[in-house]
């Protein structure tokens, strides 16, 4: 899966398309097919290419304007990428998506099938959020959480979000000189970069946009990779690379044998090189581009549950107590008694949020934010009956459809307790060995 930005792809001074990348690109997507890779391209740069058509100097700020623009640049866009692969005898498809399409679950499944028949055909499928009809409730907000939830939705390998560095840093590059370069990212949440760098004149998103893409790809179980847009020909060498670690890694697990490391996280001179024990022979190892890998959360959120996390925009929010969430998270449902507050106005069978708090007696600015629920109960329902006895529920409001606010199939959290360690930022504690994560060049890591 690869996410391509609208200045990767159109000039922001003229608006042009930028031909030598965009071949370039469609020479790199050839390549992966042949290597036996499926791909599926996240395109913007609909409105960058009808401000060439029209003459427009700027991206326009009212919504039908942009909207209507959106409109004339897809056509254009479409054009382009299905000229270029022509040249392959590739075929290439158009979905155009908005969150509405998803929110509904035979319509994520659809999606799903869709995307999987059209690669089954050979097709390469552009997607691009439906700008022409999108209104902010039903918008994603940018193309790099699009991609995120279409390669969470088809299980992707890799996600490629492409910018205008090489990989992340530790700080702003472009005002300090001593940037780090970060290369291997384990937990996202452990990690202090600044992401002051906003996005283009043409487009919607910065390197935040990127990480909170890579937080949601990760937790799907996706690779995701940042890397410089003017040099796609880099997604190529970093898959490979990926992969030769990866076949690296089944051989060392194979033989029990683990290597000795002179300097936790950070490359040996001979790193191109890594040892199969099992036959006491070396796996030559291609050094890839400067690049910043997120590692998959080992134990990834899929299907349902990754659908009700991000297919779904929240309506409101249940602020439950610390014994529910225990109780939720040994595969009960959700009870009215562990229901402390609700926020917000929806409905039965709408998205919220479930927010934990230390006690029942906390303040509601004290909760964190865990998950999602599909609720049996509207907001004013589940006010009337929180803190209560289920045998309660028709006595109060007339009715019981459930003794569960909520069922257990349709509550997600987003992160599992425990699923994976926590990798320290900055400084480190001597007998910490942080085994994912690299500040500067690390060639010696294998994914898991």
């Amino acid at each position: 899966m690869t996410r391509t930005g609208t200045s990767s792809i159109v000039s922001e001074d003229t608006h042009e398309p930028l031909v030598s990348i965009i071949g370039t690109i469609v020479e790199t997507v050839v390549a992966l097919r042949r290597d036996g890779h499926r791909v599926i391209i996240c395109s913007s740069g609909a409105i960058g290419m009808a401000l060439h058509l029209t003459g427009e100097p700027r991206r326009p700020k009212h919504l039908p304007d942009v909207q209507a623009l959106a409109s004339i640049g897809q056509v254009s866009l479409m054009n382009m990428w299905t000229q270029q692969f022509a040249y392959f005898n590739m075929l290439v498809s158009q979905v155009l998506l908005t969150r509405h399409d998803i929110a509904d679950r035979n319509q994520y499944l659809n999606a799903q099938n869709t995307f999987a028949s059209l690669m089954s055909r050979g097709a390469i499928p552009v997607v691009n959020e439906n700008d022409t009809i999108s209104v902010q409730e039903i918008k994603f907000g940018d193309n790099d959480t699009l991609s995120a939830i279409t390669a969470g939705m088809v299980q992707a390998d890799y996600l490629f979000l492409m910018t205008d560095v090489d990989c992340l840093y530790d700080k702003n590059p472009r005002k300090h000189p001593d940037a780090i370069a970060i290369e291997v990212v384990e937990d996202i949440s452990d990690l202090e970069v600044d992401v002051s760098s906003a996005g283009s004149s043409l487009g919607t998103g910065g390197m935040g946009t990127k990480l909170t893409a890579a937080r949601l790809a990760t937790a799907a179980g996706v690779t995701t990779v940042i890397t410089r847009s003017s040099k796609p020909g880099n997604i190529a060498s970093i898959v490979r690379y990926a992969e030769s670690q990866k076949a690296a890694a089944k051989s060392l697990e194979s033989s029990l044998e683990v290597p000795a490391q002179s300097t936790p996280g950070i490359a040996t001179p001979d790193s191109s090189q890594a040892p199969d024990s099992a036959n006491n022979t070396t796996i030559d190892i291609e050094i890839p581009p400067l690049h910043t890998r997120f590692l998959p959360d080992p134990h990834p959120i899929r299907d349902r549950y990754f659908w009700l996390l991000h297919g779904l925009a929240p309506h409101g929010t249940l602020f439950i107590d610390r014994g529910a969430y225990t109780a939720l998270t040994n595969g009960a449902g959700l009870l009215p008694v562990g229901v402390v507050d609700v926020d917000g106005s929806f409905g039965q069978q709408e998205c919220v949020r479930l927010s934990i708090l230390p006690t029942r007696e906390s303040p509601l600015s004290e909760a964190e934010e865990a998950g999602r629920a599909l609720v049996n109960y509207s907001a004013i329902e589940i006010k009337r009956i929180k803190g209560l006895s289920s045998r309660k529920i028709a006595e109060v409001i007339g009715y019981a459809d459930s003794e569960y606010v909520a069922l257990r199939e349709n509550i997600a959290f987003f992160r599992r307790e425990g699923s994976r360690p926590g990798t320290p930022s900055g400084e480190r504690e001597k007998d910490v060995t942080p085994k994912r994560y690299s500040l500067g060049r690390l060639s010696n890591y294998v994914a898991g």
